[in-house]
């Protein structure tokens, strides 16, 4: 694991720290647009690449906690940690990691566990399957990855050419493992501030199974986004905005 990149406000104070953490064939780069639009807000923002993303590990070696441990040993007390996608599975991990727990978390049209499930498990327990064939797994099932035709539909079709151009060679294998391993429901959980962001224009994870997930949030938490998988690229600036109101809810509780 290594923290990639930090963003940071000349103002005088950082009203927050988030760590920005990404999903599924991604990594920290996903964050560019968003990142500056965070710090114009005066918030500081750190991203990292989970295990297995682009530090030449073998995916059969990569392991559930080993992505928890990850996001645990980059968050503090004080960090609001932000899952995209199956995202929301290693921020969750991470509770048990922390010596005190975070700040918050927030799911952004993420995967929410479910205690003793899988991510694998709890995407098929959806209630349509939409990724299928573009999913290619590698000839020694270790990992997958995204076919190159198919990304532009399932995770950017609503987002500049310039993204599609600058995102999908940097796509990379996905190590399976971790995502076959269940996840047992931390003991922080229930104690542990969370939001859900909702993307009404999703192709990867169906917004009517998000709305199910999103209930294990308090409605006031909750936030929808008329866009598609990645509205880091798709609409940088209204995610910071929301961001910023939940920070803002957050700080009044």
């Amino acid at each position: 694991m290594r923290i990639c990149c930090r963003s940071s406000c000349a103002k005088p104070d950082i009203l927050s720290d988030l760590l920005l953490i990404h999903g599924s064939c991604h990594g920290a780069w996903c964050w560019r647009d968003l990142l500056p639009e965070l710090a114009q807000r005066g918030h500081s923002a750190r991203t990292l690449d989970l295990p297995g993303h682009y530090d030449g590990r073998a995916p059969e070696t990569v392991t559930l906690e080993d992505t928890c441990r990850a996001v645990a040993e980059a968050a503090t007390s004080e960090t609001i940690i932000v899952g995209h996608s199956w995202g929301g599975f290693p921020i969750t991990g991470a509770l048990d990691f922390m010596e005190n727990g975070p700040r918050a978390l927030v799911y952004l049209c993420a995967n929410v566990p479910r205690d003793g499930l899988s991510v694998v498990a709890v995407r098929n327990a959806g209630p349509r399957q939409t990724i299928g064939a573009a999913a290619q797994r590698s000839a020694d099932g270790h990992s997958f990855s995204i076919a190159p035709d198919a990304a532009p539909d399932l995770f950017y079709q609503d987002c500049p050419q310039e993204v599609v151009d600058f995102a999908l060679p940097r796509l990379c294998p996905q190590p399976v493992r971790p995502q076959q391993t269940p996840l047992p429901q931390p003991a922080r959980w229930d104690d542990t501030p969370k939001a859900y962001i909702r993307c009404l224009q999703d192709r990867t994870i169906p917004p009517e199974y998000q709305t199910t997930m999103a209930a294990a949030v308090p409605p006031e938490l909750r936030f929808d986004m008329d866009c598609g998988h990645s509205p880091f690229f798709a609409a940088p600036a209204e995610l910071a905005a929301i961001l910023d109101r939940i920070i803002a809810a957050l700080a009044k509780q």
